[in-house]
């Protein structure tokens, strides 16, 4: 069956329907990893955007289930140069077709994908639709893509009630903007008693538990939407616990201090990205999922200073807080998918709080 991929600049790509025949409207971002595609689409980071896949052939080593970073996927599409329907890899259990099929996504398949992200990086992110809709009318559908905005979808992604994961070492409270499984078993494996909040949790409950740490994490959307959110993140940046912050909890924490942020132009997604450890001048390849960055230009050092930067376009890719045990990253230290160069930013986090607790 033909499925149609319409731009709000009125461009049409015409492929193949794979997986759900549903239309959608959705931001398109494209994505330069390799390998990962399951780990993309449950990433939630994605929820309201459909991920192009740069790599030319998607799907050869199959679906294995237990490399999801969520009990879902959610991206809203998935468009590719070429799907495999022959997977081979001693894990897996289960086909792409099938598994877009089995959550309901739609796919499409024989996508100029070097043409679609070359129009990504030279015009910005912008909004499409799938369809398999032989008879489109571009007229009625191009103002409801100009229209579109992925909203608060924050909300969306977040647990719905408190989860525990007991350990025998410090207790993380990790706030769940849109956390990826990895980011709870990279704590895990280091012994950390984990307690997952929901996104809109009060600071006060998260502090009446008395967390050694809290962890805020990854999600969707732009960052100045989560205004309850921020609000309560002041709280934590005023109280003495120490605080480690992943792409979105990264900016959001910035939002907190003070800071600003900006939506970038296409963004940084992908498993290649350089970023530079302003302290020792060590430069480690990192896996990035986000479009949006926070403003240095600006920055009061009194606030923060940052502490990573992008190799190739100079943003911030991390800032330390002045006298604060608040050290937070744009990047995926839990990298999955993507190298595990900045893993041991989790075993700092864990330094610092068994640290503050000896000198409590």
């Amino acid at each position: 069956m033909k499925a149609f991929l319409i731009l709000e600049d009125g461009q049409v790509y015409t492929g193949t329907s794979v997986g759900s025949t549903r239309e959608i409207i959705s931001e398109i971002v494209f994505n330069t990893s390799m390998t990962g595609y399951l780990e993309v689409m449950t990433d939630p980071s994605y929820a309201g955007q459909a991920v192009a896949m740069t790599y030319p052939m998607i799907g050869n080593y199959g679906i294995c289930y237990e490399d999801m970073e969520s009990k879902n996927p959610w991206v809203s599409g998935f468009i590719v140069k070429e799907f495999s329907g022959i997977p081979s890899n001693f894990r897996s259990v289960d086909s792409i077709h099938n598994f877009l099929k089995k959550y309901d996504i739609p796919g499409i398949a024989g996508v100029d994908t070097r043409s679609l992200t070359r129009i990504l990086r030279e015009n910005g992110t912008v909004n499409g639709m799938i369809t398999t809709n032989e008879n489109y009318n571009l007229e009625e559908i191009l103002p409801k893509l100009k229209a579109y905005k992925t909203g608060k979808v924050v909300e969306m992604v977040t647990c719905k009630e408190k989860e525990v994961y007991p350990g025998d070492g410090p207790k993380v409270a990790v706030m769940d903007f849109g956390v990826k499984d990895n980011i709870i078993q990279s704590l895990r494996k280091r012994g950390c008693h984990v307690t997952v909040y929901p996104a809109l949790t009060p600071a006060k409950e998260i502090f009446a538990d008395k967390p050694d740490g809290i962890m805020l994490t990854n999600g969707p959307g732009d960052p100045k939407e989560c205004t309850s959110i921020i609000e309560e993140l002041k709280k934590i940046y005023n109280s003495d616990i120490p605080v480690f912050a992943i792409c979105l909890g990264h900016q959001l924490m910035a939002l907190a201090a003070g800071a600003d942020t900006h939506k970038m132009k296409y963004g940084h997604r992908g498993g290649n990205h350089s970023v530079k450890d302003l302290s020792t001048g060590r430069c480690y390849v990192s896996s990035q999922n986000h479009g949006y960055v926070v403003d240095t230009d600006n920055l009061d050092p009194k606030i923060a200073v940052p502490s990573f930067i992008n190799v190739n376009d100079k943003t911030n890719e991390g800032l330390a807080y002045t006298g604060k045990n608040i050290y937070t990253v744009q990047f995926h230290p839990e990298a999955c998918p993507g190298p595990e160069d900045t893993g041991f930013l989790f075993d700092r986090f864990v330094k610092v709080m068994n640290e503050v607790k000896v000198n409590e």
